[in-house]
């Protein structure tokens, strides 16, 4: 009789331990129900999408250097499906990823940037967008009028000098003279100061 008080006794404190388990389990799996019903959707901004900003941080050719980071703002939002799911202000980060100043005679200046970061809500996002390459004005027009002007001002000194042969040897001269200009000459710069709108393209989709 004893044993047998023992054996319901133990069958009901197993039984009690797994009731309190269950119970204790309980809670966890309905937070998680509840997480699961009430989080936010998130939504997979696609490749291709264009990202337009507005820079905050000045860059250049002449100022700028490959890694130097740059911070932006978006002045349009990004749409998906018809529905906002960045907004227009946003913070964007970006990167000089390559930077080449103009040369002397050859060489145009040359910048490449791309957009590694936004902070929607103030939660950083990574990004990653084909490069925004710019390429400086070809300056030979430019240079052709320079050499041009120096043969026209040797000539006019060679005929002074020695009239018609004086003319052909000071064209000659004048010629050097301007392709010396040009050769102390740089070419153009790119400078964009802060609120110049560039416009970036995703390269790979990003989930926000």
């Amino acid at each position: 009789m004893k044993k047998l008080m023992q054996f319901l006794a133990l069958s009901s404190l197993v039984v009690t331990l797994t009731a309190c388990s269950s119970n204790a389990a309980d809670p966890f799996e309905a937070s998680a129900a509840n997480e699961r019903a009430t989080g936010i959707e998130k939504t997979t901004v696609p490749a291709g999408t264009r990202l337009h900003v507005a820079l905050i941080d000045a860059v250049g050719t002449s100022k700028s250097s490959p890694g130097d980071e740059f911070t932006a703002s978006l002045i349009e939002p990004i749409v998906v499906d018809g529905k906002t799911v960045v907004s227009k202000g946003t913070r964007v980060r970006g990167r000089v990823a390559d930077v080449n100043e103009s040369g002397r005679v050859r060489g145009r200046a040359s910048m490449s940037l791309i957009l590694t970061s936004m902070a929607p809500g103030g939660k950083s996002v990574a990004l990653e967008t084909r490069p925004f390459v710019v390429l400086a004005d070809a300056t030979k027009r430019r240079d052709a009028a320079i050499v041009g002007g120096g043969v026209g001002v040797g000539a006019a000194i060679g005929a002074i000098a020695g009239g018609k042969k004086g003319a052909g040897v000071g064209a000659l001269v004048g010629g050097g003279a301007g392709a010396g200009t040009v050769l102390a000459t740089k070419g153009k710069d790119i400078n964009y100061p802060p609120e110049t709108r560039l416009s970036f393209t995703l390269a790979n989709p990003f989930l926000i």
